[in-house]
């Protein structure tokens, strides 16, 4: 199975799921958790639990898509560890990481934005098995299975408790699911995620997520990896006492024209600065 094949197959899966986890209406069929007595607690709009749910309710489907392909899955073993799904093709042995993301709409146009994993760690030391299930270099494709939706309007009081008789009257806290499966190149922006951590950041256009027409789709995956791979923020540049060479596309594609390549003289001080950043992160 070529990665083409998969992602083509990944995206004929991804296209049932929102049927699977809304109703007719498109509401989340997801209310809340229940305990032993019964009683019923709604689910708060925070994203991070909305994932995390998503996550567990998509699991069976992705079990089922891997029987189906020949595939064999694989969870990350830690929180952290990357991807969340690993796909290893049985007749092959390719390996296609797959990632889940979620982010609600801000507007008809925009989301508010995923992170897309480090670009620091085991995305620049790619033989490494830190913090991933196989080193990043032996995945034959890197992708994002991502999930759009909207929050209600109306949403349930969470220090309230509900009965299962109430449980028509529970307002869902999200609705109208959009699902769609894209290499993680193609999605990327040039600028890392929201805060302190370092991580790559998506494009906010739902069409440049859902159709794959982010900056690099067109540039490619190699020019993906090397911006990254290379990407500074002031505090790293600052630590290896060089100038930042660029912060986006257009002063990146400048440098690269300029054909003096100061990056790659401090390739291992970087690779190693990323490394210390990732150890900094996980304390």
């Amino acid at each position: 199975m070529t990665p083409e094949e998969f992602l083509q197959k990944l995206q004929e899966e991804a296209a049932t799921f929102a049927k699977a986890v809304a109703t007719n209406e498109g509401e989340w069929i997801i209310k809340g958790f229940i305990d032993v007595y019964r009683r019923i607690y709604t689910i708060s709009v925070d994203t991070k639990i909305i994932s995390k749910v998503l996550e567990l309710l998509l699991f069976p489907m992705f079990v089922e898509f891997a029987k189906g392909n020949g595939l064999k899955i694989d969870l990350c073993p830690q929180q952290n560890f990357y991807p969340d799904l690993t796909f290893t093709h049985e007749a092959s042995g390719r390996k296609f990481a797959v990632d889940i993301k979620s982010t609600y709409r801000t507007s008809d146009t925009y989301v508010n934005g995923m992170t897309l994993g480090a670009f620091t760690g085991y995305f620049r030391k790619r033989d490494s098995n830190k913090n991933t299930l196989f080193p990043y270099n032996q995945y034959a494709g890197h992708f994002v299975l991502g999930v759009i939706y909207s929050k209600c309007d109306e949403v349930a009081d969470e220090r309230k408790q509900f009965t299962l008789e109430d449980l028509p009257k529970i307002p869902s806290v999200v609705q109208h699911f959009q699902f769609f499966a894209q290499p993680k190149y193609r999605i990327a922006s040039s600028r890392p995620g929201s805060g302190n951590t370092k991580n790559i950041g998506s494009v906010i256009k739902i069409a440049e997520l859902v159709n794959g027409t982010g900056p690099f789709s067109s540039l490619g995956e190699e020019v993906y990896d090397d911006y990254w791979m290379f990407y500074l923020t002031r505090d790293m540049a600052q630590t290896l006492s060089i100038e930042r060479p660029y912060s986006n596309l257009k002063t990146y594609l400048e440098y690269k024209k300029r054909g003096v390549d100061t990056l790659r003289a401090h390739e291992q001080e970087i690779v190693q600065l990323a490394e210390d950043e990732a150890s900094k992160a996980e304390e």
